[in-house]
């Protein structure tokens, strides 16, 4: 998953974000470039944390942005990667809700997606690759990361 990540361009480092939304803006844009998306998706998703809360980070830590089944503006299934130096804060009163890493999901194709899911839930089981994650600062970072655990 990760080198495919990397070979498609799907990939974005930060230093920081004003606001979760813009966080959350900045992790699609890879798909948005490649119209996998489009801007009135990414407003879904924000629009799903205003009104569900941040339920978007699984574990503290890690966000995965995506938007409910059907959201418009969707164009393929894909995932892109975002490592943000400096945590972003959902503002919640929940201290566990702030991320420094997004696998942010895009999906047309049911399997497909959960072939994807799949895989991220196997990176993120995995204590080591995820370390290796937090430790990225530059797509190199990231493929010596692919070509060690992949």
């Amino acid at each position: 998953m990760l080198k495919e990540i990397i070979a498609n361009g799907y990939y974005t480092f930060a230093q920081q974000f004003d606001s979760w939304e813009d966080a959350i803006k900045a992790s699609y844009e890879p798909l948005l470039k490649k119209q996998i998306v489009e801007e009135i998706y990414i407003q879904s998703v924000i629009d799903c944390v205003k009104e569900y809360g941040p339920y978007i980070v699984i574990v503290p830590g890690i966000a995965m942005p995506h938007s409910s089944q059907g959201a418009k503006g969707c164009n393929g299934t894909a995932i892109s990667f975002m490592r943000v130096k400096e945590e972003v804060d959902f503002y919640s009163e929940d201290p566990d809700k702030k991320a420094n890493l997004f696998f942010s999901l895009a999906a047309v194709d049911h399997d497909q997606h959960m072939k994807n899911i799949q895989q991220l839930m196997d990176i993120l089981m995995n204590k080591e690759i995820v370390e290796a994650l937090y430790a990225c600062e530059t797509m190199e970072d990231l493929e010596r990361v692919a070509n060690t655990f992949e």
